[in-house]
């Protein structure tokens, strides 16, 4: 499924179908899950409906939409975002991210690169807006020079973000970061990323909490 298979009334109810009941849309209806990174600049939310990301230009003026699920071919939330982006002249930028894994360096790289070229404002999305999400609000911020504290608060419970879960690895990224810092003395992130940053010793030093892997993983049943 995609936005070109939207042309019918068919095509398009199913792509409504699946996404209500398929991609758990139904229960992001009545939970925008929004926040403000940079008023003027940067927000966040889940994956929105066409009319929320309608609403959002209306009222924020967004202008570039990161989606930080990536191109998912069979969902009807995918689809029905891109048409929504295309109907109303915005740029859709595919940046796959990972929620319950280290970060990957060239995905952190190119996302940077991103933030630097993007139309803002910008709304950055993955599917609850919880965990993939921080995460890249985290790494604006960070590129903005705020401290990595700031970065943290974006990985919060707040957005629904469960840190002693698999989830936490992300939290984990940051703090590695800050650790480094603290030992090391100053060093820009990217350069620390592109030098320092190791994924596998990041994945073989965090350790997630069982019950919270099974609220994560089994309740929530988060991507």
């Amino acid at each position: 499924m995609s936005d070109r298979d939207l042309a019918s009334p068919g095509s398009r109810r199913a792509a409504w179908l699946n996404s209500l009941f398929v991609d758990h849309a139904l229960l992001r209806l009545g939970w925008r899950n929004w926040g403000v990174v940079e008023s003027g600049r940067l927000y966040r939310s889940n994956h929105p409906m066409p009319w929320q990301l309608e609403q959002a230009v209306r009222r924020y003026g967004i202008r570039t939409v990161i989606n930080l699920r990536g191109h998912r071919e069979a969902c009807g939330s995918d689809a029905l975002g891109r048409q929504a982006a295309a109907d109303l002249g915005l740029e859709h930028i595919d940046a796959p991210l990972e929620s319950r894994g280290a970060p990957h360096r060239d995905r952190i790289l190119r996302l940077a690169g991103i933030f630097a070229r993007m139309e803002e404002p910008a709304l950055i999305h993955c599917k609850s807006g919880a965990d993939r999400t921080g995460l890249a609000a985290g790494l604006w911020l960070l590129l903005q020079g705020r401290p990595v504290e700031q970065a943290l608060d974006q990985l919060s419970l707040r957005y629904g973000h469960v840190a002693a879960a698999r989830t936490g690895i992300l939290d984990a990224f940051f703090r590695t970061y800050a650790a480094f810092v603290k030992e090391k003395g100053p060093k820009p992130f990217l350069d620390w990323v592109r030098d320092d940053y190791s994924e596998d010793a990041l994945r073989a030093e965090f350790r997630s909490t069982p019950w919270a892997d099974r609220l994560v993983d089994g309740v929530l049943r988060r991507e």
